[in-house]
């Protein structure tokens, strides 16, 4: 595939992690990238300045040490506060400003933020003006197909960007209406990817390199984002990478290594977050890590209860290698691990 450009970036690849709220912390964007991400987008910062004194705000806006190019996620409904928010992020490091026209949730909805602002294409348009005005570096946009199923100006709001300088354009293929039910499709990408002539990227559904494979032959897109299929599993990216390069499946990482990941990634976020919070942070990602493994339920409920960094650790080493062991058992059986 060719290499997509974002303004004056060029991506190491199409691959990129989608931003997500709660997740797509600095520990993980950085782990994402080091295992194949083209790109990594920070979590939806609202364009409220007055709720960044809040030390999880704080947290957010960290862009120091982030890989390179750094693409922050904004979220508003009033055109100048996003513009001001905007040019507040690019002062702290800030190399792309991505917009938020995607998420579904009602809190977000609620405040007419989101893919709320799909109902209202005279927004959209302010907001788009206002923000690419703002700052002196690529904007990109996220979008869903619609409001609802027989509401979807996707392809109108596309239009609308592409006129007002958005460099590059992610489409979600739902519509509002659906949140995250139902199966993503992907007409509407490819219709959008026809009708405009910046970088579309396709996203909802992508759960392995072969699904991966068929969305870009399905779109035409030039990219794709990777969303929730990473949580737990940040080797998507170098699993997809090289089967869109080769057409060879890697094989999956064994327990040793996604061990090492884990316990990185762990160190990461105690360092990032503090013990306390780092402790309390972890245990979704673990849970993500280890939910196919066997007693995982069991081992999940004990370590929610562990409080300290060092007993996390000690404690993922013990289960992982009680797992090595059953399955090296299963396997002089004869039994397919």
């Amino acid at each position: 595939m060719s290499a997509v450009r974002i303004g004056p970036y060029t991506l190491q690849n199409n691959l990129i992690l989608a931003p997500m709220a709660g997740v797509t912390d600095q520990p993980f964007r950085q782990l994402c990238r080091r295992m194949g991400a083209g790109l990594v987008v920070s979590e939806m910062v609202s364009s409220d300045m007055s709720l960044w004194n809040t030390h999880k705000s704080r947290l957010r806006m960290i862009h120091e040490g982030d890989p390179e190019p750094r693409s922050v996620q904004i979220a508003g409904g009033d055109a100048q506060m996003l513009a001001a928010a905007a040019r507040a992020n690019v002062e702290m490091g800030a190399q792309i400003i991505d917009i938020n026209m995607g998420c579904p949730a009602k809190k977000v909805c609620n405040k007419a933020a989101g893919s709320a602002l799909l109902k209202d294409e005279a927004l959209v348009s302010e907001i788009v003006h206002a923000v690419v005005a703002a700052v002196d570096v690529p904007v990109t946009l996220k979008i869903r197909t619609g409001w609802d199923r027989s509401n979807k100006n996707g392809l109108i709001v596309a239009k609308i960007a592409e006129q007002a300088g958005i460099q590059a354009l992610a489409v979600h293929g739902r519509t509002r209406a659906d949140l995250y039910t139902g199966e993503a499709e992907y007409d509407t990408i490819a219709a959008i990817k026809q009708a405009v002539s910046i970088p579309v990227f396709a996203n909802g559904d992508i759960t392995s390199p072969e699904k991966a494979r068929q969305v870009l032959a399905a779109t035409g897109a030039d990219g794709l984002l990777i969303g929730r299929a990473a949580q737990g599993r940040p080797w998507i990216f170098r699993e997809t990478e090289h089967y869109l390069r080769t057409g060879e499946l890697l094989p999956a990482p064994g327990l040793e290594e996604v061990q090492r990941i884990l316990l990185e990634h762990l160190a990461a976020l105690h360092a990032f977050y503090g013990d306390v919070m780092g402790v309390r942070i972890a245990r979704k990602h673990v849970g993500w890590y280890l939910a196919t493994l066997p007693g995982a339920k069991e081992f999940r409920a004990r370590f929610n209860r562990l409080e300290e960094t060092h007993a996390q650790c000690a404690d993922i080493r013990s289960y992982l290698q009680e797992c090595e062991q059953s399955l090296e058992t299963e396997d002089g059986q004869g039994v397919a691990a």
